[in-house]
């Protein structure tokens, strides 16, 4: 590069060092438009004013002297920011440009118009401030975007206004909160031919998981029309998630998530070609944005976009209605979970909380009680009360001042993406976004406890809890022997995990994900017109919207479910136990009344293995295993292994192992193992012949000590009775595990006792147990606990 940086510069030209010359943002499309295109990236074509042609534009209108007294009354208290940023914008804007900048912007859009075979081509106009997007701060939305701006005296008016939008309101305070000085700060504009997203659709991406951090995850958000909606939250958009290790075998489908926005608005160009929202339709609304096929696309471009620049990506990317052309449009660093402590891990704990108000999507992991602060529109900010619950309908940056002053955030709109998530984020706050209606539901001055800490749904009750924390440093956790696994059943809390050094995962409960993701029972898909109640019948109808053959929704629903299980920790073993409902559970599903009989004591009634070769759940059960087969083989989760559980008899494992077959899933064959749960004192009893069908036992502490003791677990008049540890129970235990290993079995234990008993622990150790399997936030004691047992 010469000496004297030019006035303007192609993209073509600028690579990620330019930052001081054309800001972070355009010194990235730059540089991918340079290295990345050849490996399938698509940025559309542009230029960018520098850092100097925005310096002398204004040393010619002499204004640098102006705008330094403004902000130096500003910092002295002498002015509010308000008439301050109002002032200095109004300055800027009654500027002249300096003849050899105009003449330099007009030639660069000549020529990119004559490029694209237009006398004015469309382009959108975006701010790109000399210290912005850099590695340890994100100015994302603190300057201006002009889109579909047509014709050489536009784009120079839009240009002028880019450059008064350094000093919005937002962004003076946002580089004071950050520490930048001022006048350090220059901007420069980017001008960027328009992909034609008003017929299509757009949205934002990240190449690492917003809320966990977990690095093997790419995050999506879609919408139709232009992605301005998107970025600012005014429209609750799809959401899909990829698992990144996958992504270079294209015979694989690794989405873990594909979730239906409401999508209610687009942005389209209005006759005058300024953008404007419109409703959508219901076919819109009903339908995802993205195919399959181009989610992958997009993830694959994200790690492309990762890989090359050694950090996670926060990037923007569009859709070309004429020509169906994915385009990325915008890449910088992702700026909180990257800078995360990961050796660190904060779990939040909510007790007795009070009565659910309204749910959403939550961002971060955190829970906070306090009083709603209610504010509908920005000119009203000045009566937020600090430390207040924000609660609006959606938040643009001019809301950056009272967001940091904010407990909690609330919004009705938005997904993962919007303005509010990130901000949230940056500032370590709890949000909710995407309610719907709290503004509706929820009253100024209402004491409410807002807690993340349950999963992707973020859930907003009365009352004031109480709020535990508990923090762990992972870095000086135990060594064992012995392995130490989870127990999960919530698929949308499972990446949070992913900083713990798991062994794996013991048990992953089935019927908890068919409970809240697919909600409806199987046999009511495959039996539809069988369903007895209309309104059960028409709440199905509405959840298997888009599927043509209902069965498809729940093997779909079900692999997509645990596949976040399986993913959070792979290529460690993950045991996923198949359905295990008691009758009366099964009944609760939708439509399973029709399908279920009434048991006297279900507990040890038509449940578990005896289900599944039943005519009554046979093809109920091959839509479970054909779920398994698209989880391990279509999505590439060969790590998750099968568990039978209330097997009674070794004939009975026959049954099930050929129906299994049946519907593809063959012990041994893909190196598919399948456990069983020891749960019953047959299991224990017969354990050899049991050893001959299975891989591994897993016990189930709880069953098995309600049957050698002949108690019922629920009974409070015999809770007492009720002990893991009594000797017969750990005979039983002691005895499978010796003759499980006398076969090369392996065998492993899912329960709490070990956390809440060092000497259980003592007695599991001395036994041999392979494994032990616990929830999530008792593993630190329980690793604690195993480390001492194996040390004697």
């Amino acid at each position: 590069m010469a000496d004297a940086t030019p006035l303007v510069m192609n993209f073509a030209k600028l690579r990620r060092g330019d930052v001081e010359t054309v800001g972070g943002k355009n010194a990235s499309l730059g540089e991918m438009i340079q290295t990345l295109g050849p490996k399938g990236i698509l940025v559309p074509p542009g230029f960018a004013t520098t850092a100097d042609a925005f310096r002398a534009y204004l040393t010619a209108n002499d204004m640098d002297s102006q705008i330094s007294t403004a902000l130096n009354a500003l910092a002295a208290g002498r002015a509010t920011l308000r008439k301050t940023g109002q002032a200095i914008r109004e300055l800027i804007l009654s500027g002249e440009w300096p003849d050899d900048t105009r003449d330099a912007i007009i030639t660069e859009y000549r020529t990119l118009s004559k490029t694209a075979g237009e006398p004015d081509i469309p382009v959108a106009v975006r701010s790109s401030a000399t210290a912005e997007d850099l590695p340890d701060a994100s100015f994302a939305g603190q300057q201006e975007t002009f889109l579909n701006v047509i014709g050489e005296a536009a784009l120079l008016d839009a240009c002028r206004k880019c450059y008064a939008s350094l000093f919005t309101d937002r962004a003076i305070s946002y580089r004071q909160i950050q520490g930048f000085s001022h006048t350090q700060v220059a901007l420069s504009v980017g001008v960027q031919q328009m992909v034609r997203a008003d017929t299509g659709g757009s949205g934002v991406m990240f190449s690492i998981d917003t809320e966990s951090g977990f690095p093997d995850a790419v995050l999506i958000n879609a919408a139709w029309g232009l992605g301005e909606n998107v970025v600012q939250g005014a429209v609750d958009p799809d959401e899909y998630e990829v698992f990144k290790p996958f992504l270079e075998d294209e015979t694989k489908t690794p989405i873990l998530e594909k979730a239906r926005g409401a999508k209610e608005i687009k942005m389209i160009h209005d006759r005058d070609g300024t953008p404007r929202n419109v409703p959508t339709s219901k076919a819109e609304r009903a339908a995802f944005v993205l195919s399959d096929a181009e989610i992958l696309t997009l993830a694959r471009q994200a790690k492309v976009i990762e890989d090359h620049y050694g950090c996670p990506m926060d990037m923007e990317w569009a859709r070309d209605g004429k020509t169906g052309t994915l385009y990325i449009v915008q890449a910088r660093p992702e700026t909180v979970q990257s800078r995360a402590d990961v050796g660190a891990l904060k779990s939040y704990t909510v007790t007795d909380p009070g009565k659910l108000l309204i749910a959403g999507l939550s961002v971060g992991n955190a829970a906070v009680a306090g009083r709603v602060c209610m504010i509908e529109k920005a000119a009203d900010i000045d009566r937020f009360v600090d430390g207040s619950v924000l609660v609006t309908s959606t938040t643009d940056p001019d809301w950056v001042p009272i967001m940091k002053r904010a407990a909690a955030i609330v919004t009705d709109h938005g997904g993962r993406t919007s303005h509010a998530a990130i901000v949230s984020r940056e500032l370590g706050l709890p949000a909710v976004v995407g309610c719907g209606n709290a503004t509706h539901v929820l009253h100024d001055g209402q004491d409410v406890t807002v807690s993340c800490a349950g999963g992707e749904e973020g859930l907003i009750t009365e009352g004031i809890s109480e709020i535990s924390v508990q923090e762990e440093t992972l870095d000086a956790l135990p060594e064992v022997k012995t392995k130490v696994m989870l127990n999960l059943a919530n698929p949308s809390a499972a990446l949070r995990w992913w900083r713990l050094p798991v062994d794996g995962v013991g048990l992953a409960r089935m019927e908890f994900v068919i409970n809240n993701a697919v909600k409806v029972h199987p046999m009511a898909l495959l039996n539809f017109d069988k369903i007895s109640n209309d309104d059960t019948r028409d709440e199905i109808k509405e959840l298997t919207t888009g599927y043509t053959h209902k069965p498809d929704y729940f093997v779909d629903h079900l692999a997509r479910g645990l596949s976040r299980i399986a993913a959070f920790c792979y290529p460690k073993p993950v045991i996923v136990r198949m359905s295990d409902f008691k009758t009366n559970e099964y009944a609760d599903l939708l439509g399973g009344h029709d399908f279920e009989p009434q048991e006297e004591n279900p507990m040890i009634g038509f449940r578990g293995a005896s289900r599944y070769y039943s005519e009554h759940y046979r093809d109920g059960f091959a839509l479970e295993c054909q779920a398994i087969a698209r989880l391990r083989g279509q999505m590439g989760f060969d790590n998750v292994i099968m568990m039978i559980p209330f097997c009674r008899t070794p004939e009975e494992a026959d049954n099930v192992l050929a129906v299994m077959k049946e519907n593809g899933l063959e012990r041994g064959k893909d190196g598919l193992q399948v456990y069983v749960m020891c749960e019953i004192p047959a299991n224990v009893v017969r354990a050899a012949e049991f050893a001959e069908r299975f891989d591994g036992f897993s016990i189930g502490s709880n069953d098995l000590t309600q049957l050698t003791l002949g108690i019922d677990r629920d009974s409070d008049a015999l809770a007492g009775l009720f002990r893991e540890d009594d000797a017969a129970v750990l005979w039983m235990i002691e005895t499978v595990i010796r003759e499980a290993h006398k076969a090369g079995s392996k065998v492993g234990f899912c329960g709490q006792a070990p956390s809440n008993d060092p000497a259980y622990a003592q007695h599991l150790v001395g036994y041999g147990i392979d494994s032990i399997s616990v929830t999530p936030d008792s593993f630190v004691s329980v690793l604690r606990n195993v480390a001492k047992a194996e040390g004697g």
